[in-house]
């Protein structure tokens, strides 16, 4: 059950919060959803080594709100804040709206499935060996206080001729019930015989008792709220 839908939208509205939250009119609407698209890939691109898992954006009538959550702060908010204040300048140039930025920190990357999928992806890239990265990546996410984690490598692994998939688990990934809180990412590396594809699952639990991967609570059916500690700007 649920090996054909992404684990993440399985879960929006029900107990994960959404992505974009604002409310548009069917004229607005693709305008609009194109521009979160753009903001979304222009600030992943622009700091790719940031380690951003996730980009939420919330509109009001005159401004637009992005939260970034980054493993790295320092990058994105740069010297006495100038690295922000440039970002925020380049988004509202592309825009053409009134920004605010909102950095939050994420204090355990390991713990954040879209952050360990980039990991692999940049391991492999690098032409490491895909069982020693698999299994030293297994053993960072058991230690950093997961339940479970499942990796999926998917490509000419190895570089071999053919193709293949390499699966390893490690603990529990229940992803047929909505009351645990399973964590889904996924990254391409591009290594030089061809692209691999990086699937990774973290079970963090209960949603009602464990703790999630960005220090927060959540109670069963509820939507997580937003991590204390944020940079505004």
């Amino acid at each position: 059950m649920g090996q054909k839908i992404n684990p993440t939208g399985y879960r929006v509205g029900i107990v994960e919060p959404w992505r974009s939250r604002w409310y548009a009119g069917k004229k607005e609407f693709g305008d609009l959803l194109i521009e979160d698209y753009k903001i979304r890939n222009f600030v992943k691109t622009k700091y790719q080594f940031a380690g951003i898992p996730k980009i939420e954006i919330e509109r009001t009538r005159d401004q637009v709100v992005v939260h970034l959550y980054t493993a790295r702060p320092g990058i994105i908010i740069g010297r006495k804040g100038q690295e922000v204040d440039r970002l925020k300048a380049e988004l509202e140039d592309l825009t053409g709206r009134r920004m605010e930025l909102k950095i939050v920190e994420i204090n355990n990357p390991h713990r954040s499935a879209v952050l360990v999928a980039e990991d692999v992806a940049q391991q492999l890239q690098k032409r490491g060996s895909f069982r020693r990265t698999l299994k030293r990546t297994l053993d960072q996410v058991m230690d950093a206080g997961a339940q479970g984690v499942k990796i999926e490598l998917s490509g000419r692994l190895g570089g071999a001729e053919m193709s293949r998939q390499e699966k390893a688990i490690r603990g529990s990934i229940p992803l047929s019930t909505l009351q645990r809180h399973i964590d889904y990412g996924f990254a391409v590396s591009k290594t030089s015989v061809g692209s691999i594809g990086v699937k990774v699952w973290i079970d963090l639990g209960d949603y009602a008792s464990e703790e999630s991967g960005d220090g927060t609570h959540a109670k069963a059916g509820q939507v997580p709220q937003k991590p204390k500690r944020a940079y505004k700007r």
